[in-house]
């Protein structure tokens, strides 16, 4: 499909399946590179946008890991509300590990700095930053990325985990908000 239609917008394609395949395995191998030492580390998946990222991240990742989610939400249609809700928290000890947040995609960084803070607070010794998408003309915090798959402007997209208004996540390609009105 090269256009999508939720809701009252129109979406376009920018980024296949391949494209985003070969992305993962790029943020993967460098994961497992820089974690091949460190004992166990967690991935904690953001829900609901990263799941299919996770997923997939995740059968690539060769180093013995453990998997957690929780559950942030800080949009409400195409606006970031500015606050971010914790739905599901943390619900395994973090004490003493590396976790590797993995996210959809960091924009503001309004979640980065709340899960990074709850993180920090559960006593983790070391926190990664995994995103598959990077928005660096929108991002305004001081908490590094370590991971970025892909580097995009600031535009409004869904498809592959992300959403507008709760449609879109199951989408294998990402498509952008077509404001040319045809």
């Amino acid at each position: 499909m090269s256009t999508v239609v939720l809701h009252d917008k129109k979406f376009k394609i920018c980024m296949t399946a391949a494209q985003i395949d070969n992305a993962v395995a790029k943020v993967a191998e460098k994961i497992n590179t820089d974690l091949k030492d460190v004992d166990v580390p967690i991935f904690l998946s953001i829900l609901n946008g990263s799941f299919m990222f996770t997923a997939d991240l995740m059968r690539k990742i060769e180093v013995k890991s453990d998997v957690v989610f929780v559950k942030l939400a800080s949009y409400q249609g195409t606006e970031s509300t500015g606050e971010v809700k914790q739905i599901v928290g943390l619900t395994k000890g973090v004490e003493g590990k590396t976790v590797v947040v993995v996210e959809d995609i960091v924009e503001t960084g309004n979640t980065i700095e709340e899960i990074h803070k709850i993180l920090k607070d559960a006593g983790a010794a070391d926190i990664k930053i995994c995103t598959l998408l990077y928005k660096p003309d929108a991002y305004k915090k001081d908490i590094p990325i370590d991971y970025a798959a892909l580097q995009i402007p600031n535009d409004f997209i869904v498809g592959y985990g992300l959403d507008y208004n709760q449609l879109g996540r199951q989408y294998k390609d990402i498509y952008v908000l077509d404001e040319s009105g045809e």
